[in-house]
């Protein structure tokens, strides 16, 4: 097992959370420490597609690590240096948004500002209906930004949704192998 720390921050694409907990799954089968974080709103939402107090499980179970759910809970990541590399998986437009725009107001971008003080990498694992129109500069904004990297993704349904992104989230332990080198994985974009 490899020792580099990996902090695992799940956000509100609440369709999305069954292929980031696979993702997840297959981290924790190579890194022996992965750190679980999520946004409010996934920590106390219930949805169609299931409930936060699931989620919570989950994430426990497979970790075996307490989640951390609040900016109290996040902020010692980089004075204490606690990561080596952390996921967000999957990054809302929101969360996107907010990075880009510096704004640390939830614990998933708290996370994450807390970590980058210290130069490391953040990966971002995309699910965005607006990838591709409001939200696309957000993302161009961070694809050209220092210690940012990003999960491989496309569009997840061009004749239905044209604008909508998702990141290939099988290609979680690939992308955070390369991100923990200083290295994107390539492409960056799927076909």
């Amino acid at each position: 097992m490899r020792k580099e720390r990996v902090g695992f921050a799940v956000c509100g694409s609440f369709c999305t959370h069954e292929k980031a907990l696979k993702g997840l799954e297959a981290l924790t089968k190579v890194y022996e420490t992965v750190i679980p974080i999520v946004s409010e709103i996934s920590a106390f939402t219930d949805t169609r597609f299931g409930t936060s107090e699931d989620l919570l499980e989950r994430l426990e179970d497979l970790t075996g690590q307490d989640v951390l759910l609040d900016i109290p809970s996040v902020e010692p990541i980089g004075p204490k240096g606690l990561l080596d590399v952390l996921v967000i998986a999957p990054a809302t437009g929101n969360t996107i948004a907010k990075l880009a725009a510096g704004i640390a107001d939830t614990s998933v971008t708290m996370a994450a500002k807390s970590h980058l003080r210290n130069g490391r990498p953040v990966v971002l694992a995309v699910s965005s209906n607006d990838g591709l129109a409001a939200g696309a500069r957000n993302i161009g904004e961070l694809l050209v930004r220092r210690n940012y990297y990003f999960v491989p993704f496309g569009q997840d349904n061009a004749a239905q949704k044209p604008s909508s992104l998702v990141a290939d989230f099988s290609k979680l332990p690939e992308t955070v192998d390369a991100a923990l080198r200083g290295e994107q994985i390539q492409p960056i974009l799927l076909r």
